[in-house]
């Protein structure tokens, strides 16, 4: 988007350099991403900068009221209350789509919070190899505010590690080493010597929680850094364990549970902003919107895209039987601002925040970009294309 870093890219881009950006993950972790990583970085200009950090610091001012607790006390689902929940989210995140101002330029929309861990971990690690294999201007940045490499790395620790033996501390998942995110796991791994654990292989006597470690010797996990989604877990009734997470353990939650439930799409119609599109609860509507092909239908309780219906009529929301799981949000039009060696690409930020103990409020750190020449974002609207993807923004400083 800033034009002379874009023109300049694509006049130099050659896939070689594009295949020795993957070939590095291959050499360092023994291990390539299983998504597609695009092939190009974003370049973003400081207006568009300053309108995502006046964004989240809009939101957040929700998230931070004395009461976002008991508003948001709906979405912890009923038979899911896991104990020792934190007073806040560790992690938070905010996707806007990046749409027409209706004045030439450009402005952020949410598409949805999340109080989730993301790819912390890839996303820096990703921004390092675009730097080493392209020719990224010093100016630009991927990191926010005075945050750089050391500090960056640092206030993960104190996130995740805090002031535990990293051996007691493990990144939990269903089945790891499957996931479509264990990149993400092997930096951090590499990073904070955080070892990740399936959800099958822990080990529960009384209260306390143990696994075992690569030489086979039992481990007291002291931190659970978790990144298990219960939708995910709830569907997998073949995994054997002795691990619940409704019952109480002798362990600290680095990412309780309920964080992902609570700053979710049940968080959007609670929020007031320019930055943010209108949203209701279905439920809560005495009557549906006249002109329903202006609005998306969106499930609260899904992952990925999964559920969310484009073109409505009222037939088909007649037919829902529990209203009180979806939203209605009024639909964005996502510009094509990234111009690529084809057609030009829809663009998504994700701004990723981290909220330290002891500290009044999240903090943006770095971000992640998604690419779309499809109708929506995501990987299903995108086969066979180029140019899509995961990527990472760098700002002007």
């Amino acid at each position: 988007m800033i034009i002379k870093h874009r023109d300049k890219f694509n006049a130099e881009y050659n896939e070689g350099a594009y295949q020795k950006v993957l070939d590095s993950f291959d050499e360092t972790y023994k291990y390539r991403p299983t998504f597609h990583v695009c092939e190009t970085p974003v370049f973003l200009p400081k207006d568009l900068k300053e309108k995502l950090v006046r964004a989240c610091d809009e939101i957040s001012q929700t998230i931070l009221r004395p009461d976002f607790k008991e508003l948001s006390q709906g979405a912890v689902l009923s038979g899911q209350t896991v104990p020792n929940e934190t007073d806040h989210t560790t992690f938070l995140q905010m996707d806007f789509g990046i749409c027409p101002d209706g004045n030439g330029g450009f402005k952020p929309q949410l598409i949805e919070a999340q109080g989730f861990p993301s790819l912390y971990f890839f996303q820096h690690a990703l921004a390092k190899r675009y730097r080493k294999f392209y020719n990224i201007d010093d100016n630009l940045d991927h990191f926010f505010g005075d945050i750089d490499e050391a500090k960056y790395v640092e206030k993960l620790k104190n996130c995740i590690v805090g002031d535990c033996e990293p051996k007691h501390v493990i990144l939990l998942e269903i089945e790891p080493e499957k996931q479509n995110t264990a990149i993400d796991f092997l930096v951090c791994k590499r990073i904070l010597g955080v070892p990740y654990v399936c959800v099958s292989d822990l080990i529960c006597e009384g209260k306390d929680v143990f696994y075992k470690d690569e030489n086979g010797e039992k481990i007291q996990v002291k931190r659970i850094f978790n990144r298990v989604i219960f939708d995910e877990l709830l569907q997998r009734d073949d995994l054997k364990r002795e691990f619940y997470f409704t019952e109480e353990h002798n362990v600290e939650w680095v990412g309780h549970p309920h964080w992902f439930f609570r700053i979710s799409k049940h968080t959007l119609p609670l929020l007031k902003s320019e930055f943010v599109p209108e949203s209701h609860f279905l439920n809560e509507l005495e009557e549906l919107p006249a002109d329903l092909e202006n609005w998306v239908l969106k499930p609260l309780y899904s992952f990925a895209g999964s559920g969310v219906m484009l073109n409505l009529n009222q037939h088909d929301l007649g037919m829902i039987k529990d209203p009180e799981n979806y939203i209605l949000q009024r639909k964005v039009t996502y510009a094509p601002v990234v111009k690529t060696l084809d057609v030009d690409a829809k663009l998504e930020v994700r701004m990723l925040m981290l909220w330290e103990r002891g500290t009044p409020k999240p903090v943006i750190v770095t971000n992640l970009c998604r690419l779309s020449k499809g109708a929506m974002i995501g990987v299903k609207f995108n086969k066979d294309k180029t140019w899509v993807g995961g990527s990472v923004g760098f700002f002007e400083r």
